[in-house]
């Protein structure tokens, strides 16, 4: 029994070793699925209502950099919209304007999380963050008309086909900045949930085809009263005698850039590894 004794030992210090290397462990890398909302703000809603929520979706991989540090890149759409009618001002509503606009979306976003977030660890299992990021979106304003829908960007609305317009041409490619806020939380296993709002500051304000001013019906085709003509000044539909477009009439705001916002909620996993990740400590080690 003596002669035992020692390989009992060894057996007691082994095999708590050979368990631990079968510890479970969650990589830097997750992907995720977001659902949600989009509100646009700009021309024809400049106080900011929210009217016109339309659904969004987006999948995204995010990379953490530490317990506090994360990159993530994501791909969104979503359709932006708004209507003069909803107005309460007197002008906005004569001025009887419309658009819609699908949104494709790729963004590059870093988040700082308040605490430590920590997949796998139930003391670390729930941060409020901050994000920013850079982006680049498509879009292309269009609106309907007698029952037909007409792209606005290459009617030139305001001006862009005539003659001494050329600064109002646009094109439908833009910049954005996504800045905002969120809070994650660790659901179980290498699952992830996450709400964020994120406010996208573009670079254009012709994303609802309206900026500046009226450019005259004179300088329109009056005779075969083209879309183009239809559309520019739409306060003709409601009082025809006294329409707004007259040449240097606003139309717009162009001291201003568009803006759409997302109301986001995300599902993402976790890659598991039998190996300790270098960005994290023990921490990480599951304990499902």
């Amino acid at each position: 029994m003596r002669r035992l004794l020692p390989l009992f030992i060894v057996i007691g210090i082994v095999c708590p070793g050979a368990r631990a290397l079968a510890q479970t462990y969650f990589t830097s890398t997750e992907v995720g699925f977001s659902a949600g909302g989009s509100q646009y703000f700009g021309d024809l809603n400049d106080r900011y209502g929210f009217k016109t929520i339309n659904p969004a979706y987006g999948i995204y991989g995010r990379k953490h950099i530490n317990n506090y540090i994360s990159l993530k890149i994501g791909a969104y759409y979503t359709r932006v919209s708004y209507d003069d009618k909803l107005n309460t001002d007197l002008f906005q509503q004569q001025r009887n304007l419309n658009f819609r606009s699908n949104i494709a979306e790729a963004s590059f976003q870093a988040e700082f999380n308040f605490f430590r977030f920590v997949t796998g660890d139930h003391y670390h299992r729930f941060t409020p963050y901050l994000t920013g990021g850079i982006g680049a979106f498509m879009f292309d304003p269009y609106t309907t008309h007698a029952g037909s829908k007409y792209l606005l960007r290459p009617l030139g609305t305001e001006g862009q086909n005539l003659g001494g317009f050329d600064e109002r041409k646009y094109t439908n490619i833009s910049a954005c900045v996504p800045i905002g806020a969120g809070v994650k939380y660790w659901i179980s296993g290498g699952v992830n949930l996450t709400l964020e709002i994120t406010d996208r500051l573009t670079f254009t304000d012709y994303l609802d085809d309206v900026s500046t001013t009226y450019v005259g019906l004179d300088r329109f085709p009056v005779s075969a009263k083209t879309p183009a003509y239809l559309l520019q000044d739409r306060s003709i539909e409601i009082n025809p005698d006294n329409p707004l477009g007259r040449k240097g009439k606003q139309r717009g705001n162009s001291a201003t850039k568009d803006q759409y916002l997302m109301a986001m909620l995300s599902v993402s996993i976790h890659f598991v590894t039998y190996k300790c990740p270098n960005f994290m400590d023990k921490d990480m080690i599951s304990t499902y």
